[in-house]
């Protein structure tokens, strides 16, 4: 089935819309309410990390190792010629 996003700025447009899809045979499907934060960029959904997650484990690995994120860039990023 097709699907149409529709963004709109007052109730009242929403209002219609609802009363429209009662006439005209479709439906609305309103988004959800959740915490979960998401914006778009380029038209490629981003999503929010958990900030919940314990990452406490993975400091063992990375803190034994030297790790210069400054460095890093230079040796990886490097632009061929």
């Amino acid at each position: 089935m097709p699907e149409l996003i529709i963004k709109y700025k007052s109730k009242k447009t929403l209002q219609a819309l609802l009363d429209f899809a009662k006439h005209l045979n479709f439906s609305i499907v309103l988004p959800s309410n959740s915490k979960e934060k998401t914006s778009k960029i380029n038209g490629v959904s981003i999503i929010s990390g958990d900030s919940t997650i314990d990452t406490s484990e993975l400091e063992v690995i990375f803190s034994s190792k030297s790790i210069d994120a400054k460095d890093y860039r230079k040796r990886a990023w490097q632009r061929t010629k």
